[in-house]
């Protein structure tokens, strides 16, 4: 099982490393979660640097694909280099958005009639593409599904591993992450989130 989580310069750490670490609480020798970008280091927009594990292109053939967000999306959905990369099929794949994420799927002509999450400061950007834009922390509809807020990330990475593992291992993963003192609160609100579109 191969997860990749697209990562671009100027990215959000919560959006891409929240979810990079809830999915690596499967300790298997066949799971493998990556962090894929067009170059081999990109840099966040807090100025932390990250080495990519696999390019854009390895990602297209993942069993499952996270688009981070970050301050440079727009940037990234303008550049037919790092779009001509991807190559998206949601009836092979998982497929989710964080954030600013849902412009990439929007570009890649995966949303159709599909309405998504994202942030407040990328709403209107995602409503100018024809989409509709839910007040709400997650959502998902088949194969995929997207999520507004950086902390919304856990609810991604929580139903990529539920749909994937069962909905025990999602519980134990969030469990695991969630404040001690608050877990339980956690795991519900979670699965409060995501079970609908399970």
């Amino acid at each position: 099982m191969h997860i990749a989580i697209l990562t671009f310069d100027g990215f959000n750490e919560l959006d891409s490393l929240i979810a990079l670490g809830i999915l690596n609480r499967v300790k298997r020798p066949d799971w493998r979660v990556s962090i894929a970008s067009p170059t081999e280091r990109v840099e966040s927009m807090n100025g932390v640097v990250l080495q990519r594990h696999i390019s854009l292109s390895e990602a297209s053939s993942a069993d499952v694909v996270l688009v981070g967000s970050g301050m440079k999306t727009r940037d990234v959905v303008a550049d037919r280099s790092i779009m001509s990369q991807l190559s998206l099929e949601p009836e092979r794949q998982l497929i989710g958005a964080q954030c600013s994420g849902a412009l990439l799927l929007a570009e890649l002509g995966l949303l159709h009639d599909l309405p998504v999450c994202t942030d407040l400061t990328t709403k209107p950007w995602v409503q100018e593409t024809g989409a509709e834009v839910l007040n709400q922390a997650f959502f998902a509809r088949g194969n995929i599904a997207s999520a507004g807020g950086c902390l919304a990330s856990q609810y991604l990475a929580c139903w990529v591993l539920a749909r994937l593992e069962g909905v025990k291992v999602a519980e134990e993963a969030i469990h695991y992450v969630a404040p001690v003192g608050e877990k339980a609160e956690y795991v519900n609100r979670t699965m409060a989130n995501i079970s609908p579109y399970l």
